[in-house]
């Protein structure tokens, strides 16, 4: 299976508040995140691994080349507006099977994603979300899931909600197509193509990660390494 990873932001918070590194480089438990995360995926049994990187940092592009030495990094240098941007310059080296993807800040343990990937393997759904119960986001998309987890929405409020998106995306390649349909309709936050995809039938479950933090401040760096820790 193709997983990637979305690098291509420009780690602003993080520079404001004295990260002298680019986000994708900050070291996570002694391992930069980029790299912590592509090798978490290929212990997973990554064929390929695309990772879309910002053009404004090369230090970081430079990095990606030299773990390709050693991994099947399919790389793109680019900067985009939009999270949902990047993940469609992906689309082309994530295959038309199943595919996995996250941003790069996303830190959660590698055990978690190593069940979800089996998970994904026997699953008859379209997807498995993944999701936690650690509400740590500044804007959190709610996920209202049955008793059987199966998901029936993704809400901006909480309501009744356990779960908030973990940002971890397991999906049949199917959901490139509706990927492209949102951009095409002017939709482009990655929540709007989440709900896009209930919308066109595709049977989403979600899958409970555990905690999951997002890397947005400097704050967020020792609570990551915790994590990655357990």
């Amino acid at each position: 299976m193709r997983f990637g990873i979305i690098a291509a932001g420009e780690g602003s918070r993080l520079a404001l508040e004295g990260s002298g590194q680019p986000k994708p480089l900050v070291p996570i438990a002694g391992v930069p995140m980029i790299e912590r995360l592509a090798r978490i995926f290929m212990n997973c049994g990554a064929d390929r691994i695309a990772v879309i990187v910002n053009d404004r940092n090369p230090d970081t592009a430079s990095y990606v080349r030299r773990m390709s030495a050693h991994m099947p990094i399919d790389l793109v240098v680019k900067s985009t507006p939009t999270p949902m941007h990047s993940l469609m310059e992906l689309a082309p080296y994530l295959g038309r099977e199943r595919f996995c993807v996250t941003t790069v800040d996303t830190v959660f343990r590698e055990k978690e994603l190593a069940d979800m990937m089996k998970a994904f393997e026997s699953t008859s759904y379209d997807g498995l979300m993944g999701v936690t119960s650690l509400i740590d986001d500044e804007k959190p998309l709610y996920v209202d899931t049955d008793s059987e987890m199966l998901i029936r929405g993704f809400l901006d409020e909480q309501g009744g909600c356990r779960y908030v998106s973990a940002g971890i995306y397991a999906l049949k390649a199917q959901a490139l197509d509706v990927l492209a349909q949102c951009l095409e309709s002017g939709q482009t936050r990655m929540r709007y193509f989440q709900r896009r995809l209930l919308e066109e039938g595709m049977r989403l479950k979600a899958f409970d990660m555990g905690r999951v933090i997002d890397v947005d401040h400097v704050g967020d760096i020792e609570k990551a390494g915790e994590i990655a820790g357990e």
